[in-house]
This record gives C-alpha cells, sequence and structure tokens, in this order.
C-alpha cells in the first residue's frame, strides 16, 4: 500500500529495516537486543520484516586480532567469513526469547542484475517471509569484489526494498534524522520531510556513525532514500536507539514521501 505518512509505517504489510555497522558492533553490541525488541514487536502485529544489516567486518575484526577495518579485499572477506556467522547467531539468540526464526540472504550487486539470480533471491524471500521467517539480508562479502560490491548496505537496503514491494524503508544509523548541516555544526536544522522531487539544495551531509567501521554516510543514505521512494516506498531516517518509535509510526527522524508510481 502506499504510504501517505510516517504514520502508515505500524500498519504497513512490508518493512525493510536497515541498520549499520557501528550500531550493533564493538560498544554498541548490546544495541542488538533493543532491536530484536522492536522488530519482534512488528512482526508479532502481522507485519512482514526484513532486516538488512551491516556488521560482519567489524564484528569478524577482533577475532583477527585487528584494531582497524582492513582495506585489503582479501583480509575484509576472511573478516566478514568469521563476522557473519558470529553475527547471525548474536541476532538468533535474542530471536529466540520471541520465538522467531532467521534466515539469512546473502547477495551480491551482480544478484540484482542477472534476472534469474534477482528471480530466485526475489522467490526466496516470498516464500520465508510467507513462512513467518524473518529475513537477515547483508552483501556476500566473501564473493564480492570491488567491482561489483553495492558500496555500502543503505543502497542494497533500496534494492531489496524494490526487489520485495516494500512499502517502507527504514534506515538506522547513529544520529536521529537528516539535518540541513552536520549536526554538530551550529546552526543545524533537522530535516523532517523530504518531498517528492526535493532536490535537498543548500544542504551539507556530513558523515553518519562511528569511524573505522562503517561505510555509510548521510549522503549515501539519502541517495538510498531517493532510490526507494521514487519506487514507491516511504522511508524514514532515524537512529537506532528510536527504532521501536520508528516501527510505531511516530513523528521523529526525516521522512522522504514516496512516489505515487511505483
Amino acid at each position: 500500500m502506499a504510504l501517505t505518512s510516517r504514520d502508515g509505517i505500524r500498519s504497513a504489510r512490508r518493512v525493510v529495516v536497515k541498520v549499520g555497522s557501528s550500531s550493533i558492533s564493538g560498544k554498541n553490541a548490546g544495541q542488538i537486543t533493543h532491536l530484536v525488541d522492536a522488530l519482534a514487536e512488528a512482526h508479532g502485529r502481522g507485519t512482514e520484516i526484513i532486516l538488512v544489516s551491516s556488521g560482519a567486518i567489524a564484528i569478524g575484526m577482533p577475532f583477527l586480532e585487528l584494531t582497524s577495518r582492513p582495506t585489503d579485499l582479501a583480509t575484509q572477506q576472511a573478516a566478514a567469513a568469521v563476522g557473519q556467522n558470529v553475527l547471525i547467531y548474536r541476532y538468533q539468540d535474542s530471536l529466540d526469547r520471541y520465538d522467531i526464526v532467521a534466515g539469512q540472504v546473502l547477495l551480491t550487486a551482480g544478484d540484482l542484475e542477472i534476472d534469474s539470480h534477482r528471480s530466485n533471491a526475489q522467490r526466496a524471500m516470498e516464500r520465508l517471509l510467507a513462512l513467518r521467517i524473518l529475513p537477515i539480508v547483508n552483501e556476500n562479502d566473501t564473493v564480492a569484489t570491488h567491482e561489483i560490491r553495492f558500496g555500502d548496505n543503505d543502497r542494497l537496503a533500496a534494492l531489496v526494498s524494490i526487489l520485495v514491494e516494500a512499502d517502507a524503508l527504514v534506515l538506522l544509523s547513529d544520529v536521529d534524522a537528516l539535518y540541513t548541516r552536520p549536526p554538530s555544526e551550529p546552526g543545524a536544522e533537522l530535516i523532517a520531510t523530504v518531498p517528492v522531487g526535493d532536490a535537498l539544495s543548500g544542504v551539507t551531509f556530513g558523515d553518519i556513525g562511528a569511524a573505522g567501521v562503517g561505510t555509510g554516510g548521510a549522503s549515501t543514505k539519502v541517495s538510498a532514500a531517493r532510490l526507494a521512494a521514487e519506487s514507491g516506498a516511504g522511508v524514514l531516517i532515524t537512529s537506532t536507539a528510536q527504532v521501536a518509535r520508528a516501527l510505531n509510526g511516530d513523528d521523529i527522524g526525516t521522512w522522504f514521501e514516496p512516489s505515487p508510481r511505483r
């Protein structure tokens, strides 16, 4: 269904939620419990939830005795291979409290460009949702190359929302909304709503998220939000700490109005 405002998220049929590495790794690893509580509440009232979760590389780094995000592809792949296993375990361990089963879905950019792969991914997620399984999507870092990577999971989340025809996309970060300039700077004003076609002229974007573990920033979130909104999904950008309020349709964050056409 077409959402006219953020309060429609509560009654939406299908919602994609994206969380970044900095929100669920390191000192913020405990936020997984808070995130799962909110997802489970929405799942319990009948909303079909797809979680797009970063974090595999960041979570795998300590196991490889790395103190900073690796820059070479092979070490990124190694960290992701270890971290993805731990990441899914942590989610499932928390979801067990609600008797919800997670299904892991790993994708590359190439998978969504090849018709047969795209159809298979769509079919698999539709079946998982029909079975009341909660799909957890991440980039397949162990096989992705620099040439075919999504670049950041904000774009992946937007593409997944298009793939499954989601009603809404919720992009979570460390900041509660978009601002006219980095929120730490004087004069920064919260942007409550972005109408269809708004170029956000005069807005200066800084990074969103803790330095060193993630790859996305405010500009990548805006690009992803526009991509999803132009395809008919309402998009809300807010902080991971406010995920429960976001899924309840509260008046928070920055809302990108969806295009009337899907």
